[in-house]
């Protein structure tokens, strides 16, 4: 049952995959053959109908010849007065071969199978006379019917030399065979012998060549079929890249162009259209004659030419524009010279991409981080200043008790980290992370985050134990980066779990990476947490009343993603947690 299903399944499956190799892909030479054969009996069949209308006529005029010398004998008669009188019944029965030619010419066998055709024809003629003059007793060296015979199927049908050649060493097997074996003679008183010199240099000099000239014909018209054959399929290929083409540029999200030098468009896509705010590609190139009157600072399309010539390309080009309706939009560049091999500018070729939106975001977040920066980080890092400063005047009378200070230094300092938290991640949502990579030890980045959270571990009650050998294969990354990676992971183990935690951090190499897992025996995290643990501004149910705002996990992820690894969490309730990593192997 499944094999019978795989079969119906693979059947519409292969035929689409024949019908696009026949329509898109080369011919192979084996296809282009078989393709050339049938052109080739195609040719000869129709060829068979011209040279048959020719026969038949030529049969007819010897017919009225030979009708007319029964009752007005020609003065120079070369035949003997036996054959004179009987050759009308030879014309007869090859006219009657020739008509029947002509119906099966019309026939499935005549379309099908040319070549047996032309072998019946060629033979109902040649035969003729000879089976007669057998049958009559003696020989027929029919020099001129044969000459005309050749001749005609020669230059009328110069295809299939073989054919010809079948022909011709038939009948002449015939002629000199039979005519040996049963001792007979010609009718010719001065040539009584079935053959001469030079009647047989003629008859093989005449043959040669037909066939020669049939011969090399064919080989011409093959390689002119391979050669149209070949050139199809580059036709064929180029439409079908055109048509992919066409439709790229006409579907394309950015502006597609093309424009001279002298400032005009030359082509323009329906998207560039759309940008500049015309419904149709061609009123760009219709109303544009002056590119330089499109920005809004008319110095910016001497800029772009002048960046062309020196660097022959330009990227990132970005300016402010007049749209159809007189509004402003801001787009970016990205475009090349075109130029012929002789190196002369022929014109600029290019992409348009509309950025007014993406300007009014890189102009929010410049708003963002003002008010992040002066609104509220300036005053928190005043009033921390001024706590601080109160906290070390301890010679002096405070009234505010010094528990409050340095709750209210401990509150301050959250805001502060929060805020650069926050920062830290619309930076790097925006630009990326910046990393300094360089060949680093595991180890010593692992030891250098414990050391620094040995004060909260002791708070916490915490164990850690650390497994990372100090034989692994150097890592290429950013040590500071990867330092905050452990110490984000560790501290958001403490975080979530009550004191006395088990840690366990280790390193182990899997192919070109480095697998990272820090592990803990605490409370685990459920499945539907686990799947957005590491998404911007995620806080885990654990956390009870923290100000976090749950960047940590979310900047570890940026940081390996930026190195080129892997991030995730291996998790189940009540049964520990395990965060996991990959770097890759320097």
């Amino acid at each position: 049952m499944g094999k019978v299903a795989r079969m119906l399944m693979a059947t519409p499956f292969t035929t689409v995959q024949s019908w696009w190799r026949k329509t898109f892909s080369a011919p192979t030479t084996d296809e282009i053959t078989t393709l050339y054969r049938a052109w080739r009996n195609r040719f000869l069949w129709q060829r068979l109908r011209l040279w048959l209308w020719l026969a038949l006529i030529c049969l007819l005029s010897f017919a009225l010849r030979d009708f007319y010398g029964l009752f007005f004998p020609f003065a120079l008669q070369q035949l003997p007065e036996e054959l004179r009188t009987q050759r009308l019944v030879i014309d007869v029965a090859m006219l009657a071969s020739i008509i029947i030619c002509f119906a099966l010419h019309k026939t499935k066998l005549g379309r099908h199978r040319p070549d047996l055709l032309f072998l019946g024809s060629s033979w109902s003629i040649s035969f003729a006379s000879q089976l007669f003059a057998t049958l009559t007793g003696f020989a027929l060296p029919d020099t001129i019917g044969w000459s005309l015979l050749f001749l005609s199927q020669a230059v009328l049908m110069p295809v299939c030399w073989i054919l010809h050649l079948l022909t011709q060493v038939s009948v002449l097997i015939y002629y000199f065979g039979v005519n040996t074996a049963l001792g007979l003679k010609t009718l010719i008183p001065d040539h009584p012998g079935i053959y001469n010199v030079t009647f047989i240099l003629y008859i093989f000099w005449f043959c040669t060549i037909c066939d020669i000239g049939v011969y090399l014909y064919d080989r011409l018209q093959r390689s002119e079929f391979f050669a149209r054959q070949e050139l199809e399929s580059a036709y064929q290929k180029l439409k079908v890249a055109e048509a992919k083409y066409r439709n790229i540029f006409e579907n394309a999200v950015e502006g597609v162009f093309q424009s001279s030098p002298d400032g005009h468009y030359i082509t323009a896509n329906p998207a560039l259209a759309r940008i500049y705010g015309y419904s149709l590609a061609r009123e760009v190139t219709a109303n544009f004659t002056d590119i330089e009157q499109l920005y809004v600072d008319p110095n910016r399309r001497a800029e772009f030419v002048r960046l062309m010539e020196k660097y022959g390309s330009v990227s990132e080009f970005e300016s402010q524009i007049y749209r159809q309706d007189g509004s402003i939009v801001w787009i970016s560049e990205k475009a090349y010279a075109v130029r012929d091999e002789q190196g002369k500018l022929l014109y600029y070729e290019g992409l348009i991409e509309d950025i007014t939106q993406r300007k009014q975001t890189e102009e929010e977040l410049r708003v963002f981080f003002h008010a992040v920066s002066h609104d509220l980080r300036n005053p928190v890092l005043g009033t921390l200043m001024v706590l601080k400063n109160l906290l070390a005047r301890s010679e002096e009378n405070i009234v505010i008790s010094r528990s409050i200070l340095e709750r209210m230094i401990q509150s301050s300092d959250r805001q502060l980290n929060l805020i650069n938290s926050l920062m830290e991640a619309h930076l790097s949502e925006v630009q990326g992370i910046v990393l300094q990579r360089q060949a680093v030890q595991l180890l010593a980045v692992v030891e250098a985050a414990i050391a620094d959270l040995e004060p909260l571990l002791a708070q916490n009650q915490a164990q850690l134990t650390n497994l990372v050998s100090a034989d692994l294969p150097l890592v290429n990354a950013d040590p500071t980066q990867l330092w905050r990676v452990f110490s984000n992971l560790i501290v958001n183990a403490l975080k979530h779990n009550p004191p006395e935690l088990l840690l366990t951090i280790n390193a182990t190499r899997k192919d070109k990476m480095i697998y990272c897992t820090v592990s803990d025996n605490g409370v685990g995290i459920s499945q539907q947490q686990s799947d957005r643990l590491f998404d911007l501004y995620f806080r885990g149910t654990s956390i009870g009343n923290s100000v976090s705002l749950g960047l940590g996990l979310y900047l570890c992820k940026q940081i390996i993603h930026a190195h080129g690894g892997e991030i995730g969490v291996n998790s189940e309730l009540d049964a520990g947690t395990t965060f996991w990593f990959t770097l890759p192997i320097s």
